[in-house]
C-alpha cells in the first residue's frame, strides 16, 4: 500500500472547492506541456539530469492540478493531489512512481541530493507513460 495522506483528512484540512474555470484548467496544461516539451530538448548528462528530473516532477503536479481543477477542487499541498489521484482513479504503479518522484524532488530541493543519471534514463519511459496518461484523463 502506498503511505497516502487520507482523503477525508485532506478534505479536511487541505481541500478546497472552487468553481471550475476551464481558461484555467487550459492555461495548466499548456503550461505543462510547454515545460515538457522544454525539458524534452535538452540532451541529458549528469550536471542537468536533477533539474530535467525536476523538470518532469513538475509536468505530473500541473498535470494533477489539473485534473483537481476539473472536479472543482484545489489542494494547498502536493501530498493530497496524490490522494485525490488514489481516490479518483485506479494507477497504484503510476501513483507509486509519482510518491518517488516526489521523494527524490524534496530530497533534491531541500538536501541537495541530486538525481543519478542511471535512475532517470531507467525510468524516462515511465514518466513520459505517465504524462500521457494523465492528459488522457484530461481529455475525457
Amino acid at each position: 500500500m502506498i503511505d497516502l495522506i487520507p482523503w477525508d483528512e485532506c478534505t479536511r484540512k487541505f481541500i478546497r472547492k472552487v468553481e471550475i474555470d476551464y481558461p484555467k484548467i487550459t492555461s495548466v496544461i499548456e503550461t505543462a506541456k510547454a515545460r515538457h516539451e522544454f525539458i524534452q530538448e535538452k540532451m541529458i548528462t549528469e550536471k542537468n539530469v536533477s533539474f530535467i528530473f525536476d523538470g518532469y516532477y513538475e509536468v505530473i503536479k500541473e498535470l494533477l492540478i489539473a485534473l483537481m481543477l476539473k472536479k472543482g477542487l484545489r489542494s494547498q499541498n502536493h501530498q493530497c493531489l496524490f490522494s485525490f489521484f488514489a481516490k479518483e482513479y485506479q494507477y497504484d504503479a503510476e501513483l507509486a512512481i509519482i510518491k518517488q518522484m516526489n521523494y527524490l524532488r524534496n530530497r533534491l530541493d531541500y538536501y541537495g541530493e541530486k538525481i543519478e543519471l542511471s535512475y532517470f534514463t531507467g525510468n524516462h519511459n515511465t514518466f513520459e507513460k505517465i504524462i500521457r496518461l494523465l492528459l488522457k484523463l484530461l481529455r475525457k
